[in-house]
C-alpha cells in the first residue's frame, strides 16, 4: 500500500490565507506550506479531496485523472471541495487515465455535490461520476479495497474517519476527529485480525491540550488513542504512526515537529511526503 500525503494543513493551511502571525509570514519566507488534507492511495483512493487539490497536481504531480474511488470524511469545505468536479470531462480534461469516479460519502456530502455542481454540472460529465452513500459501520467493497466508515468526533453531520484494507494491508485514516467515540473499538474489536500497518493521526493541536469533548486532537490525545488501539490489538511497534492535519497556531515548524518525532515516535507528515507498507 502506497500512501501520499497530498496536504497536510488544517482548514486555514499554513500559511493561513489571511494571517500575518509569526509562524505565517516566517512559513511564507520559507516556502514551508501546508496545504489542505488530502490523502492518495496507491494512485487510484484519494481521501478527501481540498480546494487545494489543484496544487497538488499542478506542484506535486499528482495524478487525479488516475484516481478511482474516492472517500469523504464529511462535507466541511476544506475536505471536499465539490465544485471542482465540474471540470472533470467535457473539454476540460482529455486523456483521463479513469474514466469514471466513485465517490463513496454520507448524505450530507451527498447533498452538498448536488448542491455545488446543480448550475454548471455538464450531463456527459455527470455521467461518469457515481455516488455511494455510506453510514458508520457499514463496510463498502471496490477495486479489491474493504472500508469501513467509522464514527468521528467532529460535527453534528455523521462524520466519517476509515479503515481501509487491501492485499493484506490495514491503513486506519483518523483525520479530522477529536478522541474517537467509545462505540469504535468495540466495532474494530470485533473485526478482529492483525495489527494496522499504518494509522495516521488528526494533530492540529501538535503539543497544546485539546479538549476532551473537542473536535480535534494534539500529541497528548493522539497517544491516548493509540493506547486504546494497542488494547484491542489494532496497533503494535510496528505500526507506522503518522501526525497530520496541523494548525498555523499549533505551530507546526520543523524544530517543533523534529521534536515529535523524537519523544513520541512518530513519523510528521509534510505535503508530498510518500509512506509505503
Amino acid at each position: 500500500m502506497n500512501v501520499e500525503f497530498l496536504g497536510t494543513g488544517a482548514a486555514e493551511g499554513v500559511p493561513a490565507l489571511f494571517c500575518n502571525c509569526g509562524v505565517c509570514a516566517k512559513a511564507r519566507k520559507k516556502k514551508e506550506v501546508r496545504s489542505r488534507a488530502q490523502v492518495l492511495v496507491n494512485g487510484e483512493l484519494s481521501v478527501d479531496f481540498p480546494p487545494d487539490a489543484f496544487y497538488h497536481a499542478a506542484v506535486l504531480g499528482a495524478d487525479l485523472s488516475a484516481v478511482k474511488y474516492l472517500l469523504v470524511t464529511h462535507s466541511h469545505f476544506d475536505h471536499f471541495y465539490a465544485h471542482d468536479f465540474i471540470l472533470r470531462g467535457y473539454k476540460y480534461a482529455r486523456d483521463m487515465r479513469s474514466p469514471s469516479l466513485d465517490i463513496y460519502a454520507n448524505a450530507e456530502s451527498a447533498e452538498v455535490f448536488a448542491e455545488c455542481t446543480r448550475r454548471e454540472l455538464r450531463e456527459e460529465v455527470a455521467q461518469t461520476i457515481r455516488i455511494h452513500t455510506l453510514r458508520a459501520f457499514e463496510k463498502a467493497e471496490f477495486g479489491g479495497y474493504r472500508v469501513y466508515p467509522l464514527a468521528a468526533k467532529h460535527s453534528s453531520n455523521d462524520p466519517f474517519v476509515f479503515l481501509i484494507e487491501k492485499d493484506g494491508k490495514r491503513m486506519l485514516h483518523l483525520c479530522d476527529t477529536g478522541l474517537l467515540p467509545e462505540e469504535n473499538y468495540a466495532f474494530l474489536r470485533s473485526l478482529g485480525g492483525t495489527p494496522c500497518d499504518l494509522i495516521t493521526f488528526d494533530c492540529t493541536f501538535l503539543w497544546e491540550e485539546a479538549s476532551r469533548n473537542g473536535r480535534h486532537m494534539g500529541l497528548k490525545e493522539n497517544m491516548q488513542v493509540l493506547a486504546r488501539l494497542e488494547e484491542i490489538g489494532f496497533a503494535a511497534a510496528r505500526t507506522k504512526k503518522v501526525i497530520t492535519h496541523f494548525s498555523h497556531n499549533s505551530a507546526p515548524t520543523a524544530e517543533n515537529l523534529r521534536r515529535a518525532e523524537a519523544e513520541y515516535g512518530v513519523i510528521a507528515a509534510y505535503d508530498g511526503l510518500t509512506v509505503t507498507v
